[in-house]
């Protein structure tokens, strides 16, 4: 690996690390050996932070086609997915790369584990093994938020989880495992990587403490495991607490929000979608109007459109900086809506208020907020909840607060869509909150597919 390395150096300057293993003859024969070949890999932005499942989002309720806009959509698993048809899935796209960001992972583990380093090298050594593990799991978490049902701790051991793929070996098959035992790898890795990892770093598409707590923080709450969720979120926050304040964000420009700004703790964005572009997908009108005209948000995150569609809205406040993938990573501002979320469901219901409180005035015209304040415990959680969803809007968040929300049954949301005077219903419990799996992988790994 040495000698090939020396050959490829120059050329590994102008092609990408996911490029160099694609031209591997058979992957057994080829593999990194150095610390160095490691770090490659894991700053292969346009595989390990690019890529992740957007059909959760086409599949929410933040948006709605029209019947022209349904009809135009390119790829038919899109279109499909929409009104939550339940043909075939032919495109294994996003399966596909982010099982590409578990491969190389497992690639750099399997290395590291095979080197041995001297004093001088361990920190390295241990951020490279963190950040493995940390890509790891939320690779796998990204798949389970499309592909399986929502967690119910009486269920998930018998409920189908994903193929938990743990080594680069490519040639050996691996069955779907629990649910129950899915959600366990992502803890897992996740705590991996908190031990690891130092707190922060200058590279907001690498990961650091800071991320691997928000990413605890994240899957606790998508368990109910309120108190976990709210001790993570706060760790997150105690290593970075700051917000943007939208009054500083300039609303007249087409993409306000800058990339890796002071609020992301890791970078992530979905593939391209036909779907969720400015073109197609108008913002639903309820969930436009909720947003006060003193909230912010309603000019940075929204442009009015124009022509035949003049009276509805777009999306344009992205934290990627583009109109080309959604940002689904993590940033400050979920970890204040999860703190606070998770507050007010364990009784502490200043602490809960507080957080609010201090995300909203950040988010308001200056001086014009005035602080929300209840005392009825599921007011205030009525309030946080629809707050997470004006927050976290297009974030890929939406899919897994349906599935979480209707299971739990106090908040439980009935989906609808009209195409072409035909309407469609998607009603809470329903087994389709699991998308079913492209049907290449079904036969070609001989999984289990989501039930119907």
């Amino acid at each position: 690996m040495k000698k090939i390395i020396l050959n490829i150096g120059l050329a590994l300057l102008f092609i990408s690390c996911s490029d160099f293993l694609d031209l591997k003859p058979d992957k057994k024969m080829v593999v990194p050996e150095l610390l160095e070949d490691c770090e490659l890999l894991l700053n292969d932005y346009s595989t390990m932070n690019s890529g992740f499942p957007s059909l959760g989002e086409v599949a929410s309720d933040n948006y709605y086609l029209t019947t022209a806009s349904w009809q135009a959509i390119s790829t038919l698993d899109e279109r499909n997915t929409y009104v939550w048809n339940d043909a075939v899935m032919n495109t294994a796209t996003s399966w596909q790369t982010t099982y590409k960001v578990i491969y190389q992972s497992n690639q750099v583990l399997e290395t590291l584990s095979g080197i041995n380093i001297d004093m001088g090298e361990r920190l390295k050594y241990n951020e490279l093994k963190g950040a493995a593990y940390f890509f790891r799991g939320f690779a796998f978490h990204q798949l389970l938020g499309i592909y399986t049902l929502p967690y119910e701790q009486g269920k998930a051991s018998s409920t189908l989880g994903i193929p938990l793929r743990l080594k680069p070996d490519l040639d050996n098959a691996v069955q779907r495992a629990s649910l129950k035992d899915s959600y366990q790898q992502v803890l897992s890795d996740y705590q991996s990587a908190i031990n690891l990892l130092p707190p922060k770093g200058l590279l907001k598409g690498r990961p650091y403490k800071e991320a691997a707590f928000g990413g605890m923080a994240r899957i606790y709450l998508e368990m109910n495991e309120y108190e976990k969720a709210y001790r993570y979120a706060d760790s997150a926050l105690q290593l970075n607490s700051e917000l943007l304040d939208y009054n500083s964000l300039n609303s007249a420009v087409a993409l306000p929000v800058q990339r890796f700004n002071r609020e992301v703790l890791f970078q992530a964005i979905t593939g391209n979608s036909s779907v969720l572009v400015q073109g197609a997908a108008k913002i639903d009108s309820v969930l436009y109007r909720s947003y006060d005209q003193n909230d912010l948000r309603k000019k940075i995150l929204f442009k009015p459109n124009t022509g035949t569609s003049v009276g509805t809205y777009a999306f344009k406040g992205s934290y990627n900086n583009t109109a080309a993938g959604l940002f689904v990573g993590l940033t400050t501002a979920e970890m204040y809506l999860i703190r606070a979320e998770a507050a007010v469901r364990t009784g502490k219901v200043t602490q809960a208020l507080l957080d609010l409180n201090f995300l909203l005035k950040n988010r308001w015209t200056k001086d014009l907020y005035v602080d929300f304040n209840a005392t009825d415990e599921t007011v205030i959680l009525q309030k946080i909840l629809m707050e997470r969803r004006k927050e976290l809007v297009f974030r890929g968040i939406r899919w897994s607060d349906l599935k979480r929300l209707n299971t739990e049954g106090k908040f439980p949301t009935t989906l609808k869509r009209v195409i072409d005077g035909q309407e469609y219903e998607l009603e809470p419990g329903s087994l389709k909150y699991a998308l079913l799996i492209p049907q290449d992988v079904i036969e070609l790994g001989k999984l289990e597919q989501n039930k119907r």
